[in-house]
């Protein structure tokens, strides 16, 4: 699923080429992901692009307002697990599984292709927008130390839980949890609750290290990333921990362990990250015989 870092790169990439461009047609494939189709339809032909962002795991293609209007309005896109977001020329032929395409005023397409469709497209407007994102936890390039120390003392949840948590942070998935807490020698089992202040400053350091450095090298392609000009990322030759179960760690050698944490697959190092200590249950007290 392209997180924090593949979205980022998505957004930089369609902001160098799209802003100025006007939306001339809108054709579709199948729809059942987007929120109102009609709406899409209605809203885009015609207007023209003034930016691309990227807000967690979304992406938004703001909109010049129309007729002198103030009202901001954009296309929201989430990519799910395998949708992308590219520019095309049109004469470029059509991959399998492209659901919604764009015709640009300069002979390019805008092309949404997504093999499972587990992704998310609407027109929404900036109060639309931020009031969807207000259910979300912070950014984590942009939230403080202190903040987020608060975050992750606040909740009685293993650390790999809050992270993948968008309600704490948004943007981090499976990927970057894994490699972050690798990175902080912190084991994805912990309980939030208690890390030390220095535990969570270290973790804190290890996150915004690996979400820039992944960022510089325009994300992982684990297997359908692909950025908006169709190139593979490459922080995946920088992966420490994450897929490597088995494989030496790069730090001490012992061999990459896999676990279940928040119901998902969670690689880790044994030696590095250590384990937490189960707490012993107390037995109860055995009774007494009669007569």
């Amino acid at each position: 699923m392209p997180e924090l870092p593949e979205v980022e790169t998505v957004a930089r990439g369609l902001r160098t080429s799209l802003p100025g461009r006007r939306i001339m047609e809108v054709r579709f494939g199948k729809t059942d992901f987007m929120d109102d189709p009609a709406a899409i339809e209605r809203e885009l032909p015609g207007r023209t692009i003034e930016t691309v962002e990227r807000r967690g795991k979304y992406l938004i293609v703001w909109l010049v307002p129309a007729n002198g209007s103030d009202v901001r309005a954009g296309l929201m896109v989430h990519l799910g697990m395998t949708g992308r977001l590219l520019t095309q020329a049109a004469a470029q032929p059509l991959e399998k599984h492209t659901h919604a395409i764009f015709h640009l005023d300069d002979g390019r397409e805008l092309r949404y292709v997504d093999i499972r469709r587990f992704g998310q497209m609407a027109v929404v407007s900036e109060a639309a927008l931020a009031a969807r994102l207000s259910r979300l936890g912070a950014e984590p390039l942009e939230v403080s130390e202190e903040d987020f120390v608060a975050r992750m003392h606040s909740r009685r949840a293993r650390v790999k839980a809050l992270l993948l948590d968008q309600r704490v942070l948004r943007g981090i998935g499976n990927i970057y949890a894994d490699e972050s807490l690798w990175r902080a020698r912190i084991h994805p089992a912990r309980l939030g609750s208690r890390l030390t202040r220095e535990d969570i400053a270290r973790l804190y350091r290890a996150i915004r290290w690996v979400l820039q450095r992944a960022i510089e090298l325009r994300g992982s392609s684990i297997s359908d990333y692909l950025d908006a000009e169709g190139r593979r990322g490459e922080f995946q030759r920088l992966h420490r921990a994450y897929d490597r179960k088995g494989k030496s760690c790069f730090r001490c050698g012992a061999k990459i362990r896999r676990t279940i944490v928040a119901g998902r697959s969670s690689y880790y190092c044994p030696r590095c990250q250590r384990a937490p200590r189960k707490t012993a249950r107390r037995r109860a007290p055995a009774r007494r015989r009669r007569g």
